[in-house]
Parts: C-alpha cells; sequence; structure tokens
C-alpha cells in the first residue's frame, strides 16, 4: 500500500492548482472580464473530474474488488452529481456560481473523507484531496470575496 504522494502525482495535483491561483489573481487584479469566467470554466472542470475519478475506480483494473466498501451504483451514479453541480455553476451569475463550487468543491471532499473514509479511498488520495481542495476553495473565496 502506497503511504506517500509520488512525485508525478504531487508535482501534476499542485500544478493544478496554478489556474485556480492565477484566476483568482486575475480577478483580483481586474485584469478583464475573462478572468472570472475563466475561474469559473476550470473550477467547474476540475469539479467534474473528481466525480470522474470514482468512476475509474469501478471502471480501472479490479473494478470495486480492488476497492471494497465501494458498491457499484451508488458509485457510478454520485460520480455524476460533481458534474451536474459543475454544470448548474456554470449557467448561474458569476457570484452564485462561484459559492457553488466553493460548496461542491468542499462537500465533494467531506464526502469521500467521511463517508468513504481511508479505508475505501486510501490515506495518500485524502492528505493530497485535503490540500488541493483547500487550495482550490480558497482561490474561488479570494475571488468571491474581491469581485
Amino acid at each position: 500500500m502506497q503511504t506517500t504522494t509520488s512525485p508525478p502525482l504531487a508535482w501534476l495535483g499542485y500544478g493544478g492548482l496554478l489556474p485556480f491561483a492565477a484566476g483568482a489573481l486575475a480577478v483580483v487584479t481586474q485584469q478583464g472580464d475573462w478572468a472570472l469566467p475563466a475561474l469559473i470554466a476550470y473550477g467547474a472542470c476540475i469539479l467534474s473530474f473528481l466525480g470522474a475519478v470514482h468512476w475509474g475506480w469501478v471502471l480501472g483494473p479490479g473494478g470495486v474488488a480492488a476497492k471494497p466498501g465501494l458498491p457499484v451504483a451508488r458509485t457510478l451514479l454520485l460520480g455524476v452529481v460533481p458534474s451536474l453541480v459543475a454544470w448548474v455553476a456554470l449557467l448561474l451569475p458569476a457570484e452564485q456560481g462561484l459559492g457553488l463550487l466553493i460548496v461542491g468543491l468542499a462537500s465533494w471532499y467531506l464526502y469521500e473523507q467521511r463517508v468513504l473514509g481511508v479505508a475505501v479511498v486510501g490515506a495518500v488520495y485524502l492528505a493530497l484531496r485535503q490540500q488541493l481542495t483547500f487550495g482550490a476553495v480558497a482561490c474561488l473565496v479570494v475571488a468571491l470575496v474581491t469581485r
């Protein structure tokens, strides 16, 4: 069982925060009308990606056999929820869209941590997700309060 984040996983994970940080900075410094929609779109993409991870657990090598305690139907159904939330966030006015993305990212992490837990998703995944979720949500909050 892996207990530390591999370098490629860390680089890609933390690198994924760069568009959040750049978008928030562009919003704060009023770099143009493109900044806020771009930040919201990236946040929506990432939220959708997080739901797709759960589909990967079902469809990947070993399927759910590799993840005891992960019922197939529930996992697939709930894995669609982040995409639906992200889609709605794209349709809302900017402030509400940012707010929904903040709630969506934080809620999905809490679901993974409190409902699924380390036994299902692993300590490395949860630790990385905690840090990445905090970074993403912090950037979205900064953009929301300085808008």
